[in-house]
């Protein structure tokens, strides 16, 4: 990107010494090629590495060479989205206007209250706008609807706001179809190439909980009487991939409808088949492989619910009751699947 302002050396996103400004003056100039450097923090996103602070300036953007007339996209300045946006738009000459939605993605920041009617129009005044395009039109991204309020926008800033596609990739035909969104346009799909992006930042997120769970049984192998080792080590890795990857990417084949219930089912295959393979069912280690039972599948249902908040699967109120009725449930088959592995862990002879 490359800094524009009267001011010499400023980094300011969008500024102006006074009215006379040209449109250049008011904007930022942004490439639509991804470099390596945007490539590899948006792997780290992926990773949740430095996630809560991977963001643009918020402000106004140029892109290509737009003029008065050409059209002004609105999107978050959550970095990974602002770059997916502004990647799917070479050949466009377009405004791109980020707002401060802290970091958040539209979808998520529209729910949050930071992508919203408020900030619309008080982006709108800041970098003033209105003296650089001589339409009064914005197109929103689809996903922020529910956050904004489309006739407030336009009663309080004069711009009339246009609901875009969902998927940034659709734009280019959007804005080259006279701003028409066919139905495929609007509709949300969540594929398994889509799930499965979305799930290392959930194993990254559990793996870090996990952290003091295998310190914890590092330091009773100091005293236990039979030693944790790596065949706990698989069985819980398998127990969070479980839960973090596999049901996840399966979600629309496993049967039910409760993330927690996916989660757990899994995990209670995965269970068996490791109690099995590591001959936890026999009658020395029957306490063993019943404890593991208990704790395991409630693990991968823990963390499978945890991805209800990446679905377009849920709703709100639909993820509350969940919690309500299958939190309880998880914490008492964990905590006596715990005991009775520590039980068998203390036990001499």
């Amino acid at each position: 990107m490359s800094d524009c302002c009267c001011s010499t050396g400023s980094k300011r996103p969008s500024c102006c010494c006074s009215d006379s400004c040209g449109a250049d003056e008011r904007a930022r100039s942004v490439s639509t090629t991804l470099t390596l450097r945007d490539r590899f923090g948006g792997f780290k996103v992926r990773w949740g590495v430095n996630r809560m602070n991977y963001t643009v300036d918020p402000g106004l953007y140029a892109v290509g060479n737009p003029a008065a007339e050409s059209p002004v996209l609105v999107t978050a300045n959550y970095k990974l989205t602002f770059d997916t946006v502004r990647s799917n738009l070479a050949g466009i000459d377009c405004w791109l206007l980020a707002l401060d939605t802290k970091g958040v993605n539209v979808w998520c920041a529209a729910g949050k209250g930071t992508f919203g009617t408020d900030e619309v129009v008080n982006r709108i005044e800041q970098v003033g706008l209105a003296k650089v395009v001589a339409h009064r039109e914005l197109i929103l991204p689809q996903l922020c609807a529910s956050g904004v309020n489309a006739l407030e926008v336009k009663r309080r800033s004069e711009f009339a706001v246009t609901f875009g596609p969902i998927r940034a990739a659709d734009i280019k035909e959007f804005i080259n179809s006279g701003f028409t969104a066919t139905p495929e346009m609007r509709t949300a799909r969540f594929t398994f190439a889509d799930r499965l992006v979305l799930t290392p930042v959930e194993f990254a997120s559990a793996a870090k909980a996990s952290a003091p769970v295998l310190a914890l049984l590092f330091l009773l192998n100091l005293v236990a009487a039979r030693q944790f080792g790596s065949k706990d080590f698989i069985a819980y890795l398998g127990a969070l991939l479980v839960g973090t990857v596999v049901t996840p990417a399966l979600l629309p084949w496993i049967p039910g409808r409760a993330f927690s219930w996916k989660g757990w089912l899994l995990g209670f295959i995965w269970t068996a088949l490791i109690s099995w393979g590591f001959g936890w069912l026999s009658p020395s280690a029957r306490m063993i492989g019943v404890g593991y039972l208990l704790l395991l599948p409630s693990v991968s249902a823990y963390f499978a619910m945890n991805f209800t908040g990446s679905s377009t699967y849920t709703s709100f109120s639909g993820v509350i009751k969940e919690m309500k009725l299958t939190i309880p449930a998880i914490a008492a088959s964990a905590v006596a699947g715990a005991v009775l592995i520590l039980i068998k862990t203390f036990a001499r002879g």
